[in-house]
């Protein structure tokens, strides 16, 4: 079976190419599951009930997130009624949401979904390397075929948590970064790899954010106000072929697709 994981989605932009993008490079490969994370999605900082909502009458599957999920204190109550909607399962029990759970591929296969945090340079939040065999053994019950989106900063962790969970899950995607690593693989166990998808958005900017706007933070080291940039629109993310008898990745291909393609197919 295909999984397809689209990499952080930064604001308008990022939408707007995802949007074009998604139904070409799912009817091309054959996609049965689709996983985003979104945290960034609503003007590059956090989620909206609307956004979200847009995102899932596409056809994504699942949503997940990280530290930014939080900035948008609307989401709250939808984190709470909304299964597909995933935050890092690594915070404190007592904020609202969940970090797993089971869907249903287009395929009729349980896939499961964690959605975790890493700690270096990041909020010191719960252990992920903890926290996360637990959910794995309870997802289990349910299903073998066990996807991991974790979101951190420091590539040393990701790849620390790829090798702990080698065998134990699907694949260990990584986020947060908006860089698209080059180091895709499947690990020895049968575990699919990459430190970080990327993002979709502009590569004009900073990771996603208008390039003046970010150099000017890092000169005068005050804070203002960050906008997604428009320009040179690209949808990066990974694929996976996944046997769903042995729930052991294949194959995972990185990609980066520009937006003038969804025109020139148009």
């Amino acid at each position: 079976m295909k999984i397809l994981f689209i990499a952080d989605i930064v604001g308008g932009p990022g939408r707007k190419v995802v949007r074009e993008l998604l139904p070409g490079i799912k009817e091309r490969n054959d996609i049965d599951f689709c996983i985003v994370n979104g945290e960034n999605a609503a003007g590059g900082f956090g989620l909206t009930e609307e956004i979200t909502d847009e995102l899932f009458s596409q056809g994504i599957d699942v949503i997940t997130s990280g530290n930014h999920i939080w900035d948008r204190k609307e989401i709250a109550s939808y984190l709470q009624s909304e299964p597909r909607l995933l935050r890092p399962v690594n915070y404190p029990a007592e904020n609202p949401g969940r970090g797993s759970g089971v869907y249903q591929a287009g395929n009729g296969v349980q896939v499961g979904v964690i959605n975790l945090q890493g700690r270096v340079f990041m909020k010191e939040i719960d252990c992920p390397f903890h926290t996360v065999i637990p959910v794995i053994h309870k997802l289990k019950e349910q299903t073998n075929l066990i996807l991991v989106d974790f979101h951190g900063e420091a590539t040393a962790e990701k790849v620390a948590m790829g090798w702990y969970l080698d065998g134990q899950v699907a694949a260990l995607i990584g986020t947060h970064t908006h860089v698209q690593t080059a180091d895709e693989r499947v690990l020895p166990g049968g575990t699919g790899y990459i430190s970080d998808a990327g993002m979709c958005g502009g590569t004009d900017g900073v990771i996603g954010i208008k390039k003046e706007l970010a150099i000017r933070r890092f000169i005068t080291q005050t804070p203002n106000r960050f906008q997604p940039e428009d320009k040179n629109l690209v949808m990066m993310g990974v694929i996976l072929t996944v046997d769903p008898q042995s729930c052991r990745t294949e194959k995972i291909e990185r990609f980066q697709i520009p937006r003038s393609q969804a025109e020139n197919n148009g």
